[in-house]
């Protein structure tokens, strides 16, 4: 007997599906802070980002991981990584969309906006190639301090030509550019690196250096160049590092292993050594930490924002589940508990969106005091709590899934996946503590308090929990939280600001279901204790992604 039993019951894949037109809280975060933004960009993206090749690319990439090569067959240094084809496809997928360098040549109305949202579509697909995507638009406005690399460089960090050739810059049609900063012995201190840089004469890029030392987290060692933190003369200094000097020679970086990460596989992240590296000067000698202060705000921006994506991923897998498979005589979407759980993780998935994307606009506007001030306190803010929250989203999620969600093969393994990426972006640049220490540095730059009752005052006088938290947050922002307190400040400011915009964005179901549980108090410790109240069907209808 061949056949043992009849498969049925088990959810088809969710594949062949728009991701930005079926993603109605990007649609309404964009129109609110950028109502004249073209979005046929993003309806391009979420179509391809949506189809099964893409999906396929996804899984292959992270099947197949990147493999070192230090040296070629007759014994010669090489120090390449090797990645699948796949990656190579999802690398031009993301160039081709401007989600690197692009948004710093300009040509739209809102440039950082666009990209954010496809940023975020973009995750949700796979996350790990983002990575050199997300350097690469650090590290474009950095390179401005030293001129006459930004004039050979510049305009390739925003091309949308993917070369993955190692070769000169001035035979390649598009770089990308990665970051080099935490040694072995500071991590997130990294006043304490040892890697020594020696003046080495100057060329038509401005002073040369010899970089000798190593660095312990050098992720996309295949980039075109680095940005790198190194002692000079005058202290913490930050180089520019090619990959290939311009006589068409290999740098002497050398790849000494890749890290065996729990997620992000497809994405080689690398320990190195610089061997006398020639290296050019960016910036003034001994001012490296402002240099990565600048870019530091950057990709936290994208962490805010690749939480975000994978939070809605993660939201829109679990809905489509139990909207297909049923359970004692109904489908699990319209179980009573499961559509508390399914709203919940629509509020925290919505109100991600909303701050990320409103961050997003902040950086849209530099010349405005209000803007200015809202990037400062608001980045470390968004990147605290979005990330923190992702990771709890998506354990919640893949239990929607059951034993499926678990499983690495096939769509379900797309939620493991995300499971096991969701932690990174919470501590790559800058873990929790990081975080609610740069905020209260933040909240010395210019005049806080003013910043926030400006931000908020458009929802006031619509829910009683919104206004108590905003009347309390000046005396506590005045008062300078502890540091032992600063966690929680962070926590406080995050929630009044999603409020905030959700009350402005959201229709009524949702803000007020946000308000009550996460400020009023009508909520458990746990995802699927929303009051009895909240209107679930509305909720999970408006987060359906097909």
């Amino acid at each position: 007997m061949d056949a043992t039993h009849e498969v049925f019951n088990q959810p088809a894949p969710l594949t062949g599906y728009n991701l930005f037109e079926t993603h109605r809280p990007l649609r309404d975060a964009l129109t609110f802070n950028a109502p004249a933004l073209d979005t046929a960009p993003l309806q391009a993206l979420g179509a391809i980002a949506g189809t099964a090749d893409m999906q396929a690319h996804a899984r292959l990439a992270n099947t197949h991981t990147p493999a070192l090569h230090t040296h070629d067959r007759y014994g010669r240094r090489i120090d390449e990584v090797e990645f699948h084809p796949s990656y190579h496809a999802l690398m031009a997928a993301a160039v081709g969309a401007g989600l690197h360098g692009t948004p710093w040549l300009g040509g739209s109305a809102s440039p950082h906006v666009l990209r954010a949202a496809g940023f975020m579509l973009f995750t949700e697909l796979e996350p790990s190639i983002l990575c050199p995507i997300s350097m690469t638009y650090a590290a474009t406005p950095a390179l401005r301090g030293n001129a006459a690399v930004y004039a050979d460089w510049g305009a390739k960090l925003g091309s949308r030509d993917y070369d993955p050739v190692l070769r000169f810059v001035a035979d390649k049609p598009g770089v990308t550019m990665g970051m080099g900063m935490t040694e072995k012995q500071g991590g997130s201190d990294v006043r304490a690196n040892t890697t020594q840089a020696v003046r080495d004469g100057s060329d038509a890029w401005g002073g040369r250096y010899a970089l000798t030392g190593h660095k312990w987290f050098f992720s996309a060692p295949m980039c075109d160049a680095f940005l790198v933190l190194a002692q000079a003369p005058a202290g913490l200094s930050c180089f520019f590092l090619p990959r290939v000097r311009p006589d068409g020679s290999r740098n002497a970086i050398r790849i000494q292993r890749l890290k065996d990460k729990l997620g992000n596989k497809a994405n080689a992240s690398s320990e190195v050594e610089f061997h006398g590296a020639t290296a050019w000067l960016v910036g003034e000698e001994g001012r490296g930490i402002p240099q990565i202060l600048e870019m530091g705000t950057m990709t936290r921006l994208d962490c805010a924002l690749g939480t975000s994506g994978l939070m809605r991923q993660a939201l829109a897998l679990a809905i489509d589940h139990t909207a297909q498979r049923s359970a004692f005589g109904k489908p699990l979407i319209a179980q009573p508990l499961m559509k508390n759980v399914l709203a919940d993780l629509a509020l925290e998935s919505e109100a991600a969106t909303a701050l990320a994307v409103r961050l997003a606009r902040a950086f849209d506007r530099p010349h405005d005091e209000h803007e200015r001030l809202m990037a400062r306190l608001l980045t470390p803010v968004a990147k605290f709590w979005i990330c923190k929250r992702g990771s709890h989203l998506a354990q919640e999620a893949m239990e929607c899934l059951g034993g499926n969600g678990y499983v690495e093969e096939g769509g379900e393994g797309t939620m493991a996946r995300i499971y096991r990426e969701m932690p990174l972006n919470s501590i790559w640049e800058g873990a929790g503590n990081i975080m609610a220490l740069d905020l209260l540095r933040g909240l010395r730059k210019g005049d806080a308090v003013a910043a926030l009752a400006a931000e908020l005052a458009p929802a006031r006088g619509q829910h009683a929990a919104l206004d108590r938290l905003a009347d309390a947050l000046p005396a506590r922002v005045e008062a300078m939280a502890s540091e032992a307190e600063a966690r929680r400040l962070a926590q406080d400011v995050a929630l009044a600001v999603q409020a905030a915009l959700l009350v402005q964005t959201a229709p009524p179901e949702v803000a007020g279901a946000f308000c009550n549980s996460r400020l009023g108090g009508d909520w458990g410790h746990a995802f699927g204790t929303l009051g009895a109240g909240t209107g679930f069907d509305a909720i999970i209808e408006r987060a359906r992604p097909r």
